[in-house]
């Protein structure tokens, strides 16, 4: 799956959620006082659910941005990886049919297999999601660096426009146990799928309940 362009706008404030398990992060909430990045991104009007039992990267990179569609802008926190290994992937996505009158869920899982060999293996990978929980460890974590200078992540996603000079943060390392997110897009330059499992069904067929979500100020 191709990284998609991304093109942009600013905003002169943008909160930015963050892993709200990690004390050091938390700065990261913070209105932006000199503008953040807000790259518009189309996306369909759906949001989907994306869980991972862990999820081990390299060179990471957070930053705000918008996913716009056609009900308008949407603020998200992108997470990029140059690498990750991901274990006990779920992705779900929930869709009411008016014909029907009816919700038909699609669910997948991959890289529940025991092994390291087993797990998702993902390249230049960007999470797009205004809700995050999980709990995470960092390595060598810079908060608060210039979103185009932040060399130790994959850097913005392929056709991004950013106020240069604006909020991001890095790391050498990141570590994601128990993640549970909402999110509006995922696009990976390489995604690599073991173990693919995948259904169609009637109703309501999530990864997790939506109530198991919390935001910063819950």
């Amino acid at each position: 799956m191709k990284s998609q362009a991304r093109g942009g706008t600013r905003w002169k404030r943008f909160a930015v959620v963050m892993v709200p398990s990690v004390g050091a992060a938390a700065a990261v909430t913070m209105a932006i006082a000199q503008g953040a990045l807000a790259a518009s991104f189309s996306v369909s009007g759906q949001q989907f659910q994306v869980e991972a039992g862990e999820m081990k990267g390299e060179n990471f990179v957070q930053y705000g941005s918008i996913d716009q569609n056609k009900e308008g802008g949407h603020p998200v926190v992108v997470v990029g990886l140059k690498h990750a290994k991901i274990s006990n992937l779920c992705q779900s996505v929930s869709v009411r049919v008016p014909i029907i009158n009816q919700d038909v869920s699609m669910k997948l899982r991959a890289g529940q297999g025991p092994n390291e060999s087993d797990k998702v293996d993902a390249g230049n990978l960007y999470i797009d999601a205004d809700v995050l929980n999980a709990n995470a460890e960092f390595e060598n974590i810079d908060i608060g660096v210039p979103v185009d200078n932040a060399p130790k992540g994959p850097g913005p996603g392929k056709g991004d426009h950013y106020v240069p000079g604006s909020f991001a943060q890095q790391a050498d390392k990141v570590t994601f146990r128990d993640a549970k997110q909402r999110a509006w897009a995922t696009t990976a330059g390489t995604f690599a799928l073991k173990g693919l499992k995948m259904d169609i069904k009637f109703g309501k067929n999530e990864c997790f309940d939506p109530k198991d979500l919390k935001k910063v100020d819950d």
